[in-house]
């Protein structure tokens, strides 16, 4: 199989997100979860932060988008090592770990400020281009960041209990249509 480093760019967003993932502490994250071979194997926590973190920095917020990515796109399927968890197994991990991606995300954002990477913390608080003071303590307030992060947080969740009520919580929505099968 052809090596995955040859499909993205070296400055590529996915391997800053990979390589910031393995900086930050994940142990909250993996407590959840039993080490003694029971139950059914679950997807490596680190790799779903990372795909969380990579999806909210593109914009994306719906768990049946993000699913339909880990298919199609290139930076998707860097950032989850060519695994495709489903929409449900996403949107779960989000809310049983909400609080502790929230002081992730941060702690993600502040490694980005620490690198030089202010424009990257910008986009992946928001891809939407506004007018706003670019005062240095403006862009760099960690209660801002903190804020921001609650609401792409809760953007996420009201786009997938939208997409649940719209589609059923089964569906992903872009099935073909009955009798085109």
């Amino acid at each position: 199989p052809p090596s995955l480093r040859d499909w993205l760019g070296e400055g590529h967003l996915a391997w800053f997100i990979l390589d910031a993932v393995e900086q930050v502490d994940l142990d909250e994250f993996f407590a959840a979860y039993r080490n003694d071979g029971w139950g059914a194997a679950a997807y490596d926590p680190a790799m779903m932060v990372a795909v969380l973190l990579y999806a909210y920095c593109r914009g994306l917020r719906s768990s049946r988008r993000i699913a339909q990515a880990l298919e199609e796109d290139v930076g998707f399927r860097v950032v989850a090592a060519n695994q495709q968890p489903d929409f449900r197994t996403l949107c779960r991990f989000r809310a049983e770990h909400e609080e502790a991606l929230e002081r992730l995300f941060v702690q993600v954002l502040r490694l980005c400020r620490e690198a030089g990477l202010v424009k990257l913390g910008v986009a992946a608080l928001d891809g939407t281009k506004v007018a706003a003071s670019a005062a240095l303590a403006a862009n760099r307030s960690y209660k801002a960041v903190e804020e921001e992060v609650r609401r792409i947080l809760a953007e996420a969740k009201a786009v997938d209990t939208e997409e649940d009520t719209r589609y059923g919580p089964d569906r992903r929505g872009d099935e073909m249509p009955e009798g085109l099968g």
